[in-house]
């Protein structure tokens, strides 16, 4: 047997101990160990005991002083201890009903429970009893399947994916995380027990999709989905982006394929979730807007307003949350094509003010956004347009430290109107506002109070409006 280091923490010996106590085998089971052959950090730990799960928490809990939060639902019991969280659990059988992916439990030996383990890399063991403290028990040749990089179910993949469908979206989730290969037989099994998906639920779905979002390469993750055919369950609206049309010998690029390589160009730049979200989406609208014109060939024109209104409901099927990180994915795709115009033209301070009043604390994303758009074959294309935006930055910051544009808010405000003409809310006190806003943005008036309280008597004047006496 194999003796791992893995375990060297003196937390394992205490736990083997009172297991030995109790009389009961006890072994560290799943992405610890897994993450210990592969050289990553893992502060997760479960332990699966040939018993009461519950039970040796409470025990190990005293003997650490440290609180233990039991999960009757579940038959599981976590404690914390030095920066690491360890969960507990009696080793089971499990049986499925094929209308749920809830399964019957029973109790069931350590090989039961290696054996319903979604995959053999997860199903490595280490005992932590004192007989045989640091052996490995690897049933299904996992340490095998690690070293050639390879995602394989231990029993046969129609009935693993059949039983928990989500343990397909997981095969992806690890294959894109670890840079692995779903094995032929496995990969087979998904596509056949696809539909099976539809039973699980899109908070348990979400939730793997954006650990793969947070991935090195989110894009491989994508490429599973699509090759399995999962995607056109989990996330249609994806699918509609993918192919070619061509018409008169004028075609456009696979928007599927773009926006993959937007979203991995975005993931060497940044580790925001929700950013990498606006850039999934940032073309997600060209479908609806697709047209042909004889002059100027496929056109995809307003694509980023009907992106961003369909941004919503995106999220909302999908059960992210349909809070400020929604209204931040729906900004970004309303604005990813203003940099680029900006870019294409002569820069002026007007449209540069407008870009940061519109984009507020955003914009720098929103710059890397557009960056990671460009994803032309061509390199001369590609440096002409980084060329460009380098002014565009450069413009940004300028604007930005002379008229304090970012978030502004007019010197002005409507309550000032109202005292001042002695009038309610009306068409009036939106007239001057927007006249002033617009006033400051394309550079007429600075923002400052006294021009800003000047215009306003103006416009006044104009709309026949009089001082309130």
């Amino acid at each position: 047997m194999l003796y791992l280091e893995a375990i060297e923490n003196p937390v394992f010996r205490k736990i083997g101990e009172i297991a030995d106590k109790n009389k009961v085998r006890a072994f560290v089971i799943g992405g610890f160990v897994r993450d210990y052959f592969l050289c990553r950090p893992c502060k997760d730990i479960d332990i699966v005991v040939d018993g009461d799960g519950i039970k040796l928490a409470n025990e190990v809990g005293k003997a650490l002083s440290t609180k233990v939060t039991v999960f009757k639902t579940f038959g599981t019991a976590m404690l914390r201890h030095k920066g690491m969280e360890i969960e507990f659990v009696g080793a089971r059988k499990e049986s499925y009903d094929f209308t749920s992916r809830n399964p019957q439990v029973e109790r069931g030996t350590i090989e039961d429970d290696q054996l319903r383990r979604d995959f053999t890399i997860n199903a490595l063991a280490i005992s932590i009893n004192k007989e045989n403290f640091g052996e490995l028990s690897d049933p299904f040749s996992g340490v095998s399947d690690l070293d050639n990089l390879i995602i394989r179910t231990p029993c046969d993949p129609d009935i693993t994916f059949s039983d928990d469908p989500l343990r397909m979206i997981r095969a992806v989730r690890f294959a894109t995380q670890l840079g692995f290969y779903i094995d032929e037989k496995s990969f087979e099994a998904i596509e056949r027990n696809k539909e099976r998906i539809k039973i699980v639920s899109k908070e348990r779905i979400i939730t793997e999709i954006n650990k793969i979002m947070c991935s090195d390469v989110p894009s491989i993750g994508f490429e599973l989905f699509d090759k399995t055919g999962l995607l056109d369950i989990i996330f249609p609206e994806m699918t509609a982006l993918k192919g070619i049309q061509i018409r008169k010998g004028k075609g456009h690029k696979d928007n599927f394929i773009h926006t993959l390589k937007v979203l991995d160009n975005i993931a060497k730049s940044s580790d925001n979730l929700w950013l990498r979200w606006a850039a999934l989406l940032h073309d997600i609208g060209k479908p609806r807007t697709k047209a042909f014109d004889d002059t100027h060939g496929w056109t995809f024109h307003g694509h980023e307003v009907v992106g961003s209104k369909m941004v919503p409901g995106i999220f909302r099927e999908l059960k992210l949350p349909m809070n400020e990180k929604m209204k931040y994915v729906q900004k970004l795709v309303f604005l990813h094509l203003r940099p680029i115009i900006l870019s294409e033209d002569i820069v002026t301070d007007s449209a540069v003010r407008r870009l940061l009043f519109d984009a507020g604390d955003d914009i720098d994303d929103l710059m890397l956004l557009c960056e990671a758009d460009i994803t032309s074959g061509i390199d001369s294309k590609v440096k002409r347009y980084l060329k460009n935006f380098a002014i565009v930055r450069q413009k940004l910051k300028e604007i930005e430290e002379k008229d304090r544009i970012r978030n502004f808010q007019p010197p002005v405000t409507g309550e000032m109107i109202m005292e001042r003409y002695g009038i309610g809310p009306s068409k009036e006190v939106g007239i001057i506002k927007e006249r002033i806003k617009n006033a400051i943005l394309d550079g007429e008036i600075e923002n400052d109070y006294d021009q800003a309280i000047e215009l306003m008597e103006k416009i006044a004047g104009e709309i026949y409006l009089e001082e309130k006496n």
